[in-house]
């Protein structure tokens, strides 16, 4: 990872923290991929997707999370969940960190899973 996609994780973390969510792991990797940050929000579990950009140029932050980015948070947060029982509610949440001071975003429910 490079160092501005690390600040930006760690940016993302203390946002959260501050806003009252529990992280429970950082950069969980599997076969399928990596979430950045997975944390819990009472008894929901929140799989967070770190983006970060210098500016919102070419449709920002946001739009890098393509469909094939979509699809292995999707297979990476099954992987996470499948020895667990019952299931935990789940959302997939985006935080947005774009420019120079950084902005950040909290996008909550940003992919549909």
């Amino acid at each position: 990872m490079n160092s501005r996609g690390a600040q930006a994780e760690i940016l993302a973390t203390d946002f959260l923290v501050n806003k009252g969510l529990r992280i429970t792991e950082r950069n969980y990797r599997c076969r399928f991929g990596e979430i950045d940050i997975i944390a819990r929000d009472g008894r929901t579990v929140i799989f967070v997707e770190v983006r970060s950009r210098s500016s919102d140029a070419f449709g920002g932050a946001a739009a890098s999370i393509t469909p094939a980015k979509r699809e292995k948070l999707l297979k990476t947060a099954r992987h996470y969940l499948a020895g667990m029982t019952p299931l935990p509610q789940c959302r997939f949440d985006a935080v947005l960190v774009t420019g120079r001071p950084p902005r950040i975003e909290w996008i909550r429910n940003a992919i549909e899973g």
